[in-house]
């Protein structure tokens, strides 16, 4: 059953979220507004037909130039799943739930197809846009993996820990060169999905603009979705305060927890980053 609009904003930016509704409604809409993280699962496996479907899924996302710069591992085995929950600051979630995702930004293939037609060193690999490249690609593909599993009725979380310590995930992976974990999706049927909500997002007015960028406004509208946010969190019973949630991830070094070594990771994986 789709959900309805007025629902679907509610439940996405709080009570008092002022839209105008769309002439339109569909269930893609409404799934997408629905998503949320899961980090509770069953033990049931996620079916080779249904991980087919969630590729065909992520090789169906926009790719610049259909140079299809990216790569994905599936990951089943409990004992791997295990190792990469330790690499991933121990979320324990990734053991639990019966597949994860590994999603590579890959210009392994790339240079390889390159050099096999006689031009030798693929320089045009080495630069930043490349390596961007492989990163959007890759974004796209497992956000459209993601949609297509919680279609299915399962249920997702990405997992940005993966960088943390990237060349021991590569190892783990025997990732080739020029081949880059990028984040996970632990994928799998949810447990108590009934305990899992939506969570707020900043309202429209802090990250639309129209006809040019402006930040100063953006201050009474992040107020504002503090006070919502603070909201939802004390009722979830965690932790308050969206702001100090930035603060501490960009306040200081030990915020990135580990990433902030990616640019020599990303050069001794093979991405020179000129």
């Amino acid at each position: 059953m789709t959900v309805s609009p007025e629902a679907s904003y509610q439940l996405r930016y709080g009570s008092e979220a002022p839209f105008d509704l769309p002439a339109q409604w569909t269930e893609v809409l409404a799934n997408q507004l629905a998503h949320r993280s899961v980090r509770s699962y069953r033990s049931d496996p996620v079916s080779d037909e249904t991980l087919t479907a969630l590729v065909a899924a992520a090789q169906s996302a926009p790719t610049s130039g259909n140079l299809q710069l990216w790569s994905v591992v599936a990951v089943r085995d409990e004992g791997r799943r295990t190792r990469l929950a330790e690499l991933a600051g121990d979320q324990q979630f990734i053991v639990q739930a019966p597949l994860l995702l590994v999603w590579l930004a890959d210009l392994a293939r790339a240079r390889h197809v390159t050099e096999e037609i006689g031009l030798a060193t693929a320089e045009g690999a080495d630069f930043v846009e490349s390596a961007l490249l492989g990163f959007v690609d890759v974004a796209l593909a497992a956000q459209n993996a993601s949609l297509a599993a919680e279609s299915l009725g399962l249920g997702t979380v990405f997992v940005g820990a993966i960088r943390n310590r990237p060349l021991e995930v590569a190892a783990e992976l025997d990732l080739p060169p020029n081949v880059f974990p990028v984040f996970g999706l632990v994928v799998g049927y949810p447990d108590r999905l009934d305990e899992t909500t939506v969570k707020p997002r900043l309202p429209q007015q802090a990250v639309l603009h129209h006809e040019h960028y402006e930040l100063e406004p953006q201050t009474v509208h992040v107020d504002t979705y503090e006070e919502l946010l603070n909201s939802y969190y004390s009722a979830a019973g965690l932790p308050q305060s969206w702001v100090q949630r930035v603060a501490t991830r960009f306040g200081s070094i030990a915020g990135l927890k580990g990433r902030e070594h990616l640019r020599e990771a990303l050069r001794l994986r093979g991405f020179q980053l000129r």
